[in-house]
């Protein structure tokens, strides 16, 4: 029987619902906005198994939250979104929240999507910074540029590597120390709930499927995974 504790280090709800969350450890509210983000602090309060993040996606109107972050464990989701074309705004405003980052001592919860290369540049022009790759999509051969990165930065691996066979290739060259997983609720659903609302404790059928790729028992899994997310988070 599957003991849940486990941590889900990348989720967005709009409210706290146990059956939802189940028996998990902790799970991370990452920000898209300004109102994502007073609202994950509030739950916060509310569920001490929350952790606060806040942060501006970049497809979203940036809004100041420079008076938040004092209230949240982590920055983001932030980063580049390259999607529907070059937009140089976009740099800007994820510059400024690294700038927080780094001036608070917090992690960063990175979206880089059609822009892993630009997101991996853009971080080697600053020190003392650590974080996560949000649904890591850079492939085998940016790991390596990733890991080069001053300081720990972590790949966030969420529910399609149930159902997306290169990314099997993908979570095995990534070290067993900066491998955490996410939800990215109420998104990316896994099998055997795929096409259905994803939620938090859907996040051990992620853990199951990387004991199988890794070949090793659920318990060993959980344990080094837990362990990356708390690093990562600096949380107990």
């Amino acid at each position: 029987m599957l003991k849940l504790i486990m941590i889900d280090t990348h989720a967005h709800l709009e409210k706290i619902v146990p059956s939802d969350l189940g028996k998990l450890k902790y799970i991370v509210l990452a920000g898209s906005c300004r109102e994502d983000s007073v609202k994950n602090i509030e739950l916060a309060k509310i569920d001490k198994r929350i952790i606060a993040a806040v942060g501006v996606h970049p497809q979203e109107k940036y809004e100041d939250i420079s008076d938040l972050v004092k209230k949240a464990k982590a920055i983001g989701e932030c980063g580049l979104d390259y999607s529907r074309g070059i937009d140089k705004k976009q740099i800007k405003f994820f510059k400024n929240q690294i700038e927080l980052a780094q001036k608070y001592k917090l992690p960063l919860i990175i979206h880089a999507r059609k822009a892993v290369d630009e997101t991996i540049e853009i971080l080697k022009e600053y020190k003392n910074l650590r974080g996560v790759f949000h649904c890591y999509a850079g492939g085998k051969k940016r790991i390596k540029k990733i890991l080069e990165l001053e300081e720990a930065w972590y790949f966030g691996i969420d529910g399609n590597l149930t159902y997306e066979l290169g990314l099997e290739e993908v979570v095995l060259n990534i070290p067993k120390d900066r491998l955490v997983l996410e939800t990215d609720c109420p998104w990316l659903t896994p099998v055997p709930y795929r096409g259905k609302k994803n939620k938090p404790k859907y996040i051990k059928y992620i853990y199951k499927k990387v004991a199988e790729i890794w070949k090793m028992s659920f318990d060993e899994t959980e344990k080094i995974i837990d362990k990356n997310a708390k690093r990562l988070f600096q949380i107990t």
